[in-house]
């Protein structure tokens, strides 16, 4: 798992060019505030350790609020490659279960990192990398849609996952590792996974409800596959069927 100092350039190179003072000043930030949280990062304090007039950071960044965002921005970009890098496999429930493992995990290794780039939430402003990292859960939770396995629509089950993964970590965070009960993240993964996702039913299944339980499935499937084949319809013809999927998995 990543953390602030798992990163190209923080390793002496006597052949790489001298860092800039903008990439000085973030990494200087980002050290400060694994070590000392929010409140180690300040204007003094981050010029003197990065070697910078403070107009410099005013001049990179605009302030200290441009100066955290883009510290934030740096941890997304290193959470989502993280995140990238775990691949998939046949089992999108499985692939599900590995992605919220590792969102845990780099929240615990990162808690000051984590609590800046989800603690502190403003309607509309969100990073770039937090955009592709949010597309890369709903791609997750796409692919458990089309194996028929989705239990709601993929957006709400994307929000519901992300809220509990979120509120892990901060909850977790919030307390002395001695005292810190990790069965809290895998009893909620399963809590969520279940509210969410089906286990996969036999076409001749005869389980109660398994029939409601297959239509929606399969709803929930051709919606997510919908825009996909949107061609092939008018924008009235799109709305309809998409209405007659809604109903179809609010009656399941």
């Amino acid at each position: 798992m990543a953390t602030t100092d798992d990163r190209p350039g923080t390793i002496d190179d006597p052949l790489a060019a001298p860092p800039s003072p903008r990439d000085r000043i973030l990494r200087t930030a980002a050290r400060l505030l694994a070590e000392g949280g929010r409140e180690a990062v300040s204007t003094r304090v981050v010029s003197a350790a990065a070697g910078v007039q403070p107009p410099t950071i005013y001049r990179q960044f605009g302030d200290m609020r441009g100066l955290l965002d883009a510290v934030a921005e740096d941890g997304f970009t290193r959470y989502l490659r993280d995140k990238v890098a775990l691949g998939s496999t046949e089992d999108p429930v499985a692939d599900l279960r590995a992605g919220w493992d590792a969102h845990i995990g780099f929240g615990l290794a990162n808690p000051a990192l984590y609590a800046l780039m989800n603690g502190d939430p403003r309607p509309g402003v969100l990073p770039t990398a937090a955009i592709e990292a949010r597309k890369l859960l709903e791609g997750l939770v796409r692919r458990v849609a089309e194996a028929g396995r989705l239990r709601v629509g993929v957006g709400r089950a994307t929000r519901m996952i992300h809220a509990a993964g979120v509120g892990v970590v901060l909850t977790l965070i919030a307390v002395e590792d001695a005292e810190r009960d990790l069965a809290v993240a895998t009893l909620t993964r399963e809590a969520i996974l279940a509210a969410v996702t089906t286990d996969p039913i036999p076409p001749g299944g005869t389980t109660a409800g398994a029939g409601s339980h297959r239509a929606a499935a399969h709803a929930i499937a051709l919606k997510a596959v919908l825009p996909e084949v949107s061609a092939a319809f008018t924008p009235a013809e799109r709305g309809l069927l998409a209405e007659w999927l809604d109903r179809l998995i609010l009656q399941s």
